[in-house]
């Protein structure tokens, strides 16, 4: 699997406060960011894979939300994500 146990932690303790910290919005960010990378690959390859490619979509959709309600709510955080993240260019 492309996402085990481990590979989470490291994303967590990277972008969160701890690597046991699944709810802070960088972290949840952070992770759909590296789904988000891992799909657009697949879809690259198999661009009839709809299913994928919808719940794609979805993840991106659901990133945006929470990018959202972080610059909202602080927006020194919400420029460090997106500045480690490289999200804008």
């Amino acid at each position: 699997m492309y996402l085990d146990s481990a590979k989470k932690q490291e994303i967590f303790g990277k972008y969160g406060k701890s690597n046991s910290d699944t709810g802070s919005c960088e972290s949840q960010i952070a992770l759909f960011s590296y789904r988000i990378d891992r799909l657009t690959e697949h879809v690259k390859a198999n661009h009839k894979d709809y299913s994928t490619n919808r719940a794609l979509v979805k993840l991106v959709g659901r990133r945006r939300n929470l990018l959202n309600y972080l610059k909202r709510k602080d927006i020194e955080r919400y420029r460090a994500i997106v500045k480690a993240l490289g999200l804008r260019k």
